[in-house]
């Protein structure tokens, strides 16, 4: 066993037995760091601060619950630092609007540590044998209802630990993670990363933010089949990317399943530098849009690849009452187009060239749109363009 791998085990171990009892739970010791594998349940105590000092899983058969108000703060030191829940394991983190949980850093820097990592068992297109890109755990499956537990109001701040320059960690990272799971109220900002990535899986989330992650503000692929509602990206610095990257698969445009979630009640705003994209339709992925707002980038939304594209002229995609603040353009490098902004805007829902009134940068709706509980059930009534009204700020109290 290397040097690595004692640490490990034995930071593991001290987790394991500095241990409190608490009714019928195990209360780790705020003063042991968390670092190495949690295999029984354990509970992080409302009102503490934990220091993260190195990756953590949490093993199958294993809960780690983690009340209001904790903060888990990543340790400045030569320790890749991240938080990984295993397949067959769950998370239950359950802060509330005026006492969020924060994960962040002791280094207030983007990159500064590895993020929120959860592995399922619902299905993916990247074959068997997938590893997630940080704490190499296995994910993807053939339970569409796997569940890896709850999260909800939860804010990572300075995620997005670069390994290499193929190889960063984003601030919420789903593999293969089932519907089975509770997803909302969650912030991802000032990462160095994506916001949120999806992985397959047919997770569901809801009010979701991403503010100032330096890639993507959410970025999906392997066949994610999830749904969205109420999902807000806000971009600050130049080195912002998309704010929706959107594939399939890279390798195998229309191997299946192909990723196609239906979102419903977005605002993305970008930050008018070079990175130019909004939403990037690409690599065969479908996708049902309706009642979004793209502003501040060039080129509001981009579509590539034939079977992207195809999908958008045979209806398979659904694009409604999304309403651009510049036009369609395609980068199909295959030969011809085959989606235009004409086709875009045959239905009369869209609209490109648009100017909108967004108090504090992202706050604003359009009245009008599609009710979005006659697409389906999951959704919320709706029926508005945006993602956030200044009558109904659901951000207030546990974001940044």
């Amino acid at each position: 066993m290397n040097k690595k791998l004692i640490f490990l085990a034995l930071s593991a171990a001290a987790v394991a037995v500095s241990c409190e009892k608490k009714g019928n739970e195990n209360v780790i010791d705020p003063e042991v760091d968390l670092i190495g594998d949690i295999t029984e349940d354990r509970t992080l105590e409302s009102g503490n601060t934990y220091t993260l000092t190195g990756g953590l899983h949490v093993k199958a058969g294993a809960t780690l619950t983690i009340e209001p108000g904790v903060t888990i703060e990543a340790k400045d030191d030569d320790q890749v630092d991240y938080i990984l829940i295993e397949q067959g394991a769950k998370i239950d983190a359950r802060g509330t609007a005026t006492d969020p949980i924060v994960m962040t850093s002791e280094r207030k820097e983007a990159g500064a540590w590895g993020g929120l990592h959860i592995c399922g068992k619902a299905p993916i297109n990247a074959g068997t044998g997938a590893v997630s890109e940080i704490g190499d755990a296995s994910y993807g499956g053939n339970d569409p209802e796997d569940n890896s537990g709850t999260l909800q109001y939860i804010r990572v701040e300075y995620g997005g630990y670069a390994f290499s320059e193929e190889k960063e960690a984003n601030g919420f990272t789903f593999y293969g993670v089932g519907n089975g799971t509770t997803v909302d109220h969650l912030q991802a900002i000032n990462g160095s990363d994506d916001g949120f990535e999806w992985f397959g899986g047919t997770v569901n989330v809801k009010y979701l933010v991403s503010t100032n992650n330096t890639d993507d503000s959410f970025d999906w692929t392997e066949g994610w089949q999830g749904k969205g509602q109420f999902m807000v990206a806000y971009q600050q610095s130049a080195e912002c990317d998309c704010l929706l990257e959107c594939d399939n698969n890279d390798n195998s445009p229309a191997i299946e399943p192909v990723s196609h979630p239906v979102l419903a009640n977005i605002t993305l705003v970008g930050n008018n530098s070079d990175n130019e994209r909004g939403i990037r339709l690409r690599a065969g992925t479908h996708a049902d849009i309706y009642n979004a707002i793209v502003t501040g980038k060039a080129r509001a939304l981009t579509t590539e690849t034939a079977e992207t594209e195809q999908s958008l002229v045979d209806g398979e995609s659904v694009l409604n009452y999304v309403y651009l603040s510049t036009g369609v353009t395609s980068d199909n490098d295959e030969g011809s187009v085959l989606y235009t902004q004409d086709m875009f805007l045959e239905d009369g829902t869209n609209k490109v060239d648009q100017t909108f009134s967004l108090t504090d940068n992202f706050i604003g709706t359009i009245d009008g749109g599609i009710d979005p509980t006659t697409v389906d059930s999951f959704f919320s009534a709706g029926n508005f363009i945006g993602a956030i009204s200044s009558s109904d700020n659901w951000m207030e109290g546990w974001t940044k």
